[in-house]
């Protein structure tokens, strides 16, 4: 799988990071043609791909909380997968863990109306936010991805460690998939290969 990640190509300053236009394009209101747009590329992607002959990918679309809190959320996404001819199993909206817990409630709804669809869901930057296990056992997801701040000091941090275990033992008794972000040394990748890290 992979991950669809945003950069703006501005002509005189090259790629601008999205820490750089996120927040003012959430603030504007922007984040959500922009979110759309995402989406529709990550699918247009899904389909070269396709017509290259390459085996089935999944790839990993971030939907911001403004995004997602819009009325017509669902059935855009449902229609941009529709348009693009684009089987649903191979698209994964990421949602963070604070975005999927501000209004449980309505989460668990979206969420099952996209699983409905056979969409797929992850929470991302898990372990930052503040979840309430009894709502995250409720949630129609497929994968929690662990924030990358517990993994930068995995090898040294007892702490970081044993918060990272404990959220892959989370998920896999809730049969959730579960990813470390950010791994990037020998240590890190030792460290989630031998605790049976997706």
């Amino acid at each position: 799988g992979v991950e669809s990640l945003l950069r703006w190509r501005h002509p005189t300053r090259g790629l601008v990071p999205p820490a750089a236009f996120i927040s003012l394009a959430e603030e504007t209101g922007l984040i959500i043609p922009i979110g759309y747009w995402v989406l529709r590329e990550a699918c247009a992607q899904i389909k070269r791909w396709q017509l290259q002959g390459l085996p089935p990918l999944r790839i990993a679309v971030n939907v911001s909380a403004r995004q997602f809190s819009q009325p017509e959320f669902v059935a855009t996404a449902v229609r941009i997968l529709r348009e693009s001819e684009v089987d649903p199993e191979s698209v994964e909206l990421e949602l963070t863990e604070s975005t999927a817990m501000n209004d449980a409630k309505t989460s668990i709804r979206v969420f099952d109306q996209l699983k409905g669809h056979g969409i797929r869901v992850c929470i991302d930057d898990f372990g930052t936010g503040y979840s309430s296990l009894a709502y995250l056992k409720r949630l129609s997801i497929d994968k929690l991805k662990i924030d990358k701040s517990f993994v930068e000091d995995i090898a040294t941090n007892s702490d970081d460690a044993a918060i990272a275990e404990t959220i892959m033992a989370i998920a896999h008794t809730l049969k959730l998939k579960v990813v470390a972000e950010g791994v990037e040394t020998r240590e890190q990748l030792n460290f989630f290969r031998e605790r049976g890290c997706d």
